[in-house]
């Protein structure tokens, strides 16, 4: 059995120009590694090769391990197993690729954006240098790549320290380099030309005895980014139909010797099935539509966007459709560990199955207490050289994130009540109000926030303090906080786009967190237009043509979350940071009391049918 030797121009070959990119366009592959070996004299052809496939997605930029548990099932019961922390997890890749010479990694999106600290402060810079050590193949961008705008993203890829963002670039590592892997975003695509933002498609090939396989990988980004990013940093671009766009692919793919497809692909599903089953048991979501109108020439899904963990044979849902369809949950807790044998006369799949493997990491203690290594599966040692750049950034990180900014008088969740809001949310929509309350930061009145911007619950230690590092972990995204003046009636159809606009629906509404003094109801069982009503502003009932000074983010400001109507207003005045306002809002009125949720109130008619929509941006 002999090893696939990548050419030497992988690595360098990806930080080719934008330009170069673009003028690949659609049917332009990355190619990853390549060889064609003669077999020894007297040696006959394999039968058949096995490749490794091995999958992840939604790292997020989790330098550190995330403090999370996943439950096995033992025979003296459940188990949780602690998982997580980028050197455990190149570890375990580094595990999984010593099983099989022919091994390929992909990601499924979401590799950078709303990180926690140790990433975000340094722009995810981090990240990228970390998976560099693990030398995987491909990332198919997610929504959250864009977080910063496209041209940071194509920094991301191609190195550099040209400034894009609030934060500045090349803090550490001067100059960043970019990443040694290739992003992959077929359905990406610039409005002036019509070519793809970054290459659509790549190439893996493997060799073993005169017969050589071929991989070809199409990656996808979630056609509903533009909703869920700040519209700003998409600008010329346009997302197009996922299925569409995979099966137009997969010609020019065969054309190039593909004789195995994988697509990975940023939008996902839902199953009622545990972290270790292979099971497709109460499949929902997203990615199932995009599965039922997808060419069944391909092998392998590889999804990822709803932070849920599965590993489903899809032909036993459709017998027309037999992919196999895996997602590795979040945060590099898990790993998909995907085998594929391919007959090397018929150039087929001729068997594939999949196992999420846990990345056992280190004992640690949270909410729910302490939790344990265990036996029950097997643990990784922390890789030398990722670990070593995680403690370079979070030497650099702690000061700042261990400072204390003030205290709290309870834990501020995301959870949403049965009104759909919550602690969190309206602890920082009353932050935003405070910063910009004064005639000369913009005479706010009334704030909102969006849930999909909260990315971490807020709990304070023994003692009450909270540090600056938690506010970071909540808001960082760095947005800016915009007022401007709206009508009452304005108002009114911005709540209203909470369950009618885009992704926002009855079903799975996205609602608003609003700051203290302001309160409505809604009734989903109403029709469009009439669900919001009995709006109060300070005891004083809003109407139509009473103007108001609103503050949100920027994101929100630019139509983020489907909001169009938020992008109207007048007299617009841009302040500080969110996260800036969040701290002070600590310094002045700590011990911060635990918001009520009493603002908006949901009639009876209107008992939820579905979960609110979960904050996915």
């Amino acid at each position: 059995m002999r090893r696939l030797k990548a050419q030497a121009s992988v690595g360098a070959g990806w930080a080719r120009s934008a330009a170069a990119w673009a003028a690949a366009g659609a049917a332009g592959a990355l190619l990853a590694g390549c060889g064609t070996v003669a077999p020894p004299p007297g040696q006959a052809v394999p039968d058949h090769i096995d490749i490794t496939l091995i999958g992840f997605n939604d790292l997020h930029g989790n330098m550190e391990p995330p403090r999370m548990a996943h439950t096995v099932q033992t025979a003296s019961g459940p188990v949780a197993v602690p998982a997580g922390g980028m050197a455990y997890f190149a570890s375990a890749m580094a595990s999984l690729k010593s099983r099989n010479p022919h091994h390929a990694v992909v990601s499924a999106g979401d590799m950078v954006g709303a990180s926690p600290l140790v990433s975000s402060l340094f722009l995810d810079e981090p990240t990228i240098e970390a998976v560099n050590a693990m030398h995987i193949d491909f990332n198919a961008v997610g929504n959250h790549e864009f977080d910063r705008g496209w041209r940071e993203l194509l920094r991301l890829q191609q190195g550099g320290c040209e400034k894009f963002t609030v934060r500045e670039p090349c803090q550490i590592s001067q100059p960043f380099a970019g990443a040694r892997f290739g992003f992959l975003a077929a359905n990406t695509v610039r409005v002036e030309d019509g070519r793809t933002l970054l290459p659509a498609t790549g190439i893996k090939r493997f060799t073993q005895g005169g017969a050589t396989v071929t991989l070809g990988v199409i990656g996808l980004t979630l056609r509903a980014t533009p909703t869920m990013v700040s519209p700003s940093g998409v600008a010329g671009l346009r997302f197009e139909d996922e299925a569409d766009t995979a099966n137009a692919l997969i010609p020019q793919l065969k054309a190039q010797g593909a004789d195995v497809i994988a697509v990975v692909i940023h939008e996902g599903g839902n199953t009622t099935a545990g972290v270790e089953a292979t099971s497709c048991a109460g499949l929902s979501g997203d990615i199932v539509p995009i599965l039922e109108r997808l060419d069944p020439a391909v092998d392998v899904v590889v999804s990822g966007h709803t932070h849920q963990a599965y590993v489903c044979d899809y032909g036993t849902v459709n017998p027309a459709k037999p992919f196999l369809l895996t997602s590795a949950g979040q945060y590099g807790t898990l790993l998909t560990d995907i085998a594929l044998r391919v007959d090397t006369r018929t150039r087929r799949v001729v068997s594939k199955s999949a196992r999420n493997v846990i990345v056992q990491s280190e004992a640690f203690t949270g909410s729910q207490g302490r939790v344990d290594m265990t036996a029950a599966v097997p643990s990784f040692t922390a890789d030398p050289v990722v670990q070593k750049i995680v403690d370079t950034y979070r030497a650099a990180a702690v000061p700042l994130a261990q400072r204390p900014v003030g205290q709290a008088a309870g834990p501020m969740r995301r959870v949403p009540t049965p009104s759909l809001e919550s602690t969190l949310g309206n602890l920082v929509a009353d932050a935003q109000l405070a910063a910009t309350q004064a005639p000369e930061q913009g005479g706010a009145q009334l704030s909102f926030m969006n849930p999909g911007g909260l990315r971490a619950d807020l709990v304070p230690d023994e003692q009450g303090l909270v540090r600056y590092g938690q506010l970071y972990a909540v808001q960082p995204f760095g947005n800016q906080l915009v007022v401007k003046t709206f009508t009452g009636a304005q108002i009114k159809a911005v709540l209203e786009q909470q369950f009618a606009s885009g992704t926002n629906t009855v079903q799975r509404p996205r609602v608003l967190s609003v700051s203290a003094g302001f309160a409505y109801q809604f009734d989903r069982a109403q029709p469009p237009g009439a669900r919001v009503s009995q709006l109060v502003l300070h005891g004083v009932p809003l109407q139509d043509d009473t103007p108001v000074r609103v503050v949100m983010s920027s994101y929100l400001d630019s139509g983020g979350d489907n909001f169009t109507v938020l992008t109207e207003g007048r007299d617009r005045l841009v302040g500080g940071l969110d996260l800036d306002a969040l701290e002070a809002y600590f310094r002045t009125q700590s011990p911060v009391a635990v918001p009520a949720t009493d603002r908006i109130r949901s009639a009876a008619s209107t008992a939820p049918t579905a979960p609110a929509a979960p904050p996915a941006r």
